[in-house]
């Protein structure tokens, strides 16, 4: 299919300009009014190709939520007047942490750690503008202490994996992945906090996490305000602790970016590459399933890989950890999907009955997953492969818009005229892009 470039250029653009709010981009209006985490270094990623103050502005904000630990929140509460999302900041209670950010406020845990690699892509983008390279050195130590975050409080093992404790914080809310650490939990609605979720009168709820699972999520929520959301009673009484392939993946990717902006901008690193060094060995020891062809996820609860094929363990390929032979069995699988049809790459294994093409990360394509799978698909030399990501996502934001995420069944792609999920969404747009820049 080919695709009117610059229109979706000028489209995407528009979009990103149109979710400004101030020094700070929202996901899209309505669904997701407030800066969220990783979303927002997507956005800097795409505004660094047509305005650098936005870019810059962009991460600016989302590190005024820091915490004094080194979290960089999953949510930015800019406005505390705006109440039409579950949960607020003051559900959260995150004052009941000392080190918490009050101005702005937000939420009590964290997302997959983006900042590393986007910092060193907006370098590229502009490798000689003073102003970039200012940013990069003011944002740099910032970096570094969300990632020692992670590493302080979130290696429970001291093996070099880190884990989370709520879905919410590995990005992918509602992916099977979790089903079986989320069952553990049994709910006594007598003692849950009463809570009233917006999400899904806004969104299909055929598209959105069930109402269990919801009432799972503001569980966890809870444990982790009890435990002021970095206290040891977290790793201790926590029934969901996962050493997640992603937000570990993306943690490895962004330490080796400080790595190389360090080399650049002349600034020791040695800390990031200690942390670097047990990271990927431990990713790789323990990880791996070779029965899957694929890395996992890894559940501290009951010691055991979480033996699913998904997004996440092929999103490995981005940090570069596979060996030549893991990545030549990744890339298989991916055109193995292509011949039968499917647009690529979906987020969970089409052959699991788990398989949800429609409900969000149970089986849709997500545009900034694609982007990270391009990127790493080149990095390992599978051109055509990396071009076939490229051009399906393209084609479905051509037919069905700049939405959050898309079906990946190319039969029922046939059938519809409009995406998942929020529409307008700015990652979609930065994703598009970057994408196009990047030919």
């Amino acid at each position: 299919m080919k695709f009117n470039k610059e229109k979706l250029i000028k489209e995407a653009q528009q979009i990103l300009v149109n979710n400004r709010r101030g020094k700070f981009s929202i996901p899209c209006s309505k669904l997701y009014p407030f800066q969220w985490n990783w979303d927002s270094g997507f956005v800097s990623l795409g505004f660094g190709h047509f305005n650098k103050k936005f870019a810059i502005e962009e991460l600016e904000s989302l590190f005024s939520g820091q915490w004094q630990n080194g979290m960089v929140p999953h949510i930015i509460f800019h406005s505390e007047k705006e109440k039409t999302y579950f949960p607020n900041y003051d559900f959260w209670g995150t004052e009941i942490n000392a080190g918490a950010s009050m101005k702005p406020r937000t939420s009590g845990i964290t997302q997959p750690p983006v900042h590393g690699f986007v910092l060193e892509e907006l370098v590229k983008q502009n490798p000689e503008n003073e102003e970039i390279l200012a940013f990069a050195k003011s944002i740099f130590p910032k970096i570094v202490h969300s990632h020692r975050f992670l590493y302080q409080y979130r290696d429970r093992d001291k093996d070099g994996l880190v884990f989370i404790f709520h879905p919410w914080e590995s990005g992918r809310d509602n992916s099977p992945l979790w089903d079986e650490s989320l069952d553990r939990i049994v709910i006594d609605p007598a003692k849950l906090r009463p809570y009233q979720r917006k999400d899904n009168t806004i969104s299909d709820p055929s598209e959105r996490p069930t109402q269990a699972q919801y009432d799972r999520y503001v569980y966890l929520l809870e444990l982790g305000r009890v435990n002021a959301y970095d206290g040891p009673g977290i790793a201790a009484e926590s029934p969901f602790l996962v050493q997640d392939s992603l937000i570990n993946a993306i943690l490895i990717k962004s330490n080796q970016s400080l790595i190389n902006l360090g080399t650049q901008l002349n600034i020791d690193t040695k800390e990031i590459e200690e942390w670097q060094q047990q990271s990927l060995k431990t990713y790789q020891e323990k990880l791996w399933n070779e029965d899957l062809a694929c890395f996992t996820g890894y559940d501290l609860r009951s010691e055991k890989q979480i033996k699913h094929k998904e997004i996440g363990g092929i999103s490995s390929l981005f940090a570069e950890i596979p060996n030549q032979e893991q990545a030549k069995k990744i890339n298989d699988y991916l055109m193995s999907l292509h011949h039968r049809d499917y647009f690529i790459c979906p987020s969970f294994d089409v052959d699991s009955p788990l398989f949800d093409s429609k409900r969000y990360w149970r089986g849709p394509i997500w545009p900034q997953m694609n982007w990270m799978v391009h990127q790493g698909l080149k990095a390992y030399g599978y051109e055509a492969t990396a071009d076939i990501v490229k051009a399906d996502l393209l084609e479905l934001v051509s037919k069905l818009g700049f939405t959050e995420y898309f079906e990946s069944q190319k039969s029922v792609v046939a059938t519809i005229d409009k995406g998942y999920g929020g529409e307008n969404f700015s990652w979609t747009a930065s994703s598009v892009i970057d994408l196009i820049y990047n030919q």
